[in-house]
């Protein structure tokens, strides 16, 4: 899925701009909102990471409720929560990340990659950016 034109013609729901929150991103990530809280109440995104793009470990943090739902949708990624073996992604594989879990996630170095990112509605809802995934821990990934 090197190649960008068979991507675009997979990734259905469409790039978007470039991410705003890009200084918690090694590589280029793009953001399509496909909805925003005061639409349905919950925020639904399109996230697009350029191969070899991945985000910095991360928790979204909640009282009550909370979390991240990802919905894998084009290409190839890569899941994972800390304490736990990395998680291939691909097409149709759904990740729950209950809240205040330590994760990171993003595109295989070789693939471009899609996911739809569903924040889940909850109390005293945060995101804590935490340290970037390292280049040599990232490129050992089979």
């Amino acid at each position: 899925m090197v190649n960008k034109e068979e991507f675009e013609k997979e990734n259905v729901f469409g790039l978007g701009e470039k991410n705003p929150y890009g200084d918690y991103f090694i590589g280029q990530s793009y953001l399509n909102f496909l909805s925003k809280v005061d639409d349905i109440g919950l925020s639904l995104f399109n996230v697009t990471f350029e191969p070899g793009c991945r985000n910095n470990w991360h928790i979204h943090n909640a009282s009550k409720g909370g979390g991240q739902i990802l919905i894998c949708t084009a290409g190839k990624g890569w899941y994972q929560e800390d304490g736990k073996d990395a998680v291939m992604l691909t097409p149709g594989k759904v990740i729950t990340i209950p809240a205040n879990v330590k994760h990171w996630h993003g595109a295989a170095k070789d693939s471009w990659f899609s996911h739809i990112a569903i924040e889940v509605p909850g109390e005293d809802t945060s995101t804590t950016w935490l340290e970037p995934v390292s280049d040599n821990y990232y490129n050992n990934l089979k």
